[in-house]
């Protein structure tokens, strides 16, 4: 018979061995944050080699967002036919060494099949990440370890611009430009944490805790049958419109510091990383809050709804950043920005969570996934197009600004009531 000590300090032993896997993964996520960061950041060095106009710059962002918004539709089936340690690793070798290419450019061409290449990589790390959390905590524990490796976004996406910014400054090895460095050096952070992952990373054993709800499992559901409900396309409708903003602000946000600004990049990595901390604030304030207003005893509905609506709230402030004069002005509104999408983010994410049993949560928040990419592109083409002809930043600020706004108005219109759908009736003439 084990002894109730010894019994104690396995329990512990397991528990502190979660977690380990939690910052394993978040790991991960941040190395996709900074990888991704790497264009928008050095975009200065680049164009001095390989002119091309935001137009282009705006076709190099889509070309990372469609492949992510696809993959990430359809990385749960790579993950599931390998597994999450075999899955993980060749995910992340895939997309390190699409970073590292980037640096072989000559010409926009090999730029965009690099960054092609880029999304179609990190667009399996949230899924693989999804199912390192599923299989390693409790439903209990989940949304905790799920706001760890989340945070991982923030942290990549602080170090970029520092990091990218002393790279640029001391590199030049070899006779190639510092830019190139920038890509070899990243893609080379992921190779080392393959190594990591491999040493680290097994697969547990099934569980009580780690099985799932208990409950019998239920059918498959097709996303053809997720796309009858009205409440499947409010929310990647939602997400569509809001992520629209935010990858604007993610891609852009560093040229517009240097346009408006005329900053040189020491000065704006100096400051750069401000924004994306305010970020990850926010990834951890907006589920926090809605999980705060639960335990005061508010419903799903209502916590949801709530915490929402203060998100989308702190969104159109960034509207008169071109009316200010102050970089600090300019910061503080961006970092607003940025706090409020984040915030806003971690609860759409959960919203798939509270309509849908667990066996179709995967595909349902792939389809919201695939949505945001998509608003992306949208939303950096019309960017791209208006900067060449000779508008300002202003037309992209007063719409990215209203987007989130918009979005929660088509959530509470469309779902009235957050609460699990009846999928054994037909949805679409649901009263």
């Amino acid at each position: 018979m084990i002894s109730r000590a010894t019994a104690f300090a396995e329990t512990g032993s397991s528990s502190a061995l979660r977690w380990r896997m939690a910052f394993l993964v978040s790991a991960a996520i941040a190395i996709s944050y900074l990888d991704r960061q790497t264009l928008p950041w050095a975009i200065k060095a680049i164009q001095a080699d390989i002119p091309f106009s935001n137009q282009i710059k705006a076709g190099l962002d889509s070309a990372f967002l469609i492949t992510y918004g696809l993959m990430y539709l359809g990385g749960g089936v790579l993950l599931d036919r390998l597994g999450t340690r075999r899955g993980f690793l060749v995910i992340m070798i895939f997309w390190s060494l699409a970073c590292a290419s980037h640096g072989l450019a000559g010409g926009v061409l090999m730029l965009a099949a690099s960054r092609l290449l880029l999304g179609m990589g990190e667009g399996g790390g949230f899924p693989a990440a999804t199912r390192a959390v599923t299989e390693w905590f409790a439903v209990s524990d989940r949304a905790t370890a799920m706001g760890i490796i989340n945070a991982g976004t923030a942290v990549g996406a602080v170090v970029a611009p520092p990091l990218i910014t002393l790279v640029l400054a001391q590199t030049g090895w070899l006779g190639l430009a510092p830019w190139r460095w920038v890509f070899f050096l990243t893609g080379a952070l992921g190779l080392l944490w393959t190594l990591w992952w491999w040493r680290a990373y097994q697969t547990p054993a099934p569980s009580g805790a780690t099985a799932g709800t208990g409950g019998p499992p239920s059918a498959p559901l097709t996303l053809a049958h997720l796309l009858q409900h009205r409440e499947t396309w409010a929310i990647v409708g939602a997400k569509f419109l809001s992520d629209g903003a935010w990858y604007f602000y993610l891609f852009w946000l560093p040229k517009y510091l240097f346009d408006t600004f005329q900053l040189d990049l020491k000065t704006a990595g100096g400051i750069g990383w401000i924004p994306y901390a305010a970020a990850g604030v926010g990834c951890l304030a907006g589920g926090g809050f809605s999980s705060w207003l639960l335990k005061r005893g508010r419903s799903v509905n209502a916590a949801r709804k709530l915490a929402l609506g203060a998100s989308a709230a702190l969104m159109p402030w960034v509207m008169f950043a071109p009316q200010l004069h102050s970089l600090a002005g300019v910061i503080f509104l961006f970092s607003l920005a940025f706090f409020g999408q984040q915030s806003w983010s971690t609860l759409v994410m959960i919203l798939p969570t509270d309509l849908i049993a667990p066996g179709a949560v995967g595909r349902l928040a792939g389809l919201v996934g695939l949505g945001g990419a998509l608003g992306g592109v949208l939303l950096g083409q019309g960017v791209g197009w208006l900067r060449d002809h000779g508008y300002s930043y202003t037309p992209a600020l007063v719409v990215s600004g209203s987007l989130h706004l918009a979005a929660f108005l088509l959530i509470c219109l469309v779902i009235p009531k957050i609460q699990p759908l009846n999928l054994a009736t037909n949805p679409m003439i649901q009263p």
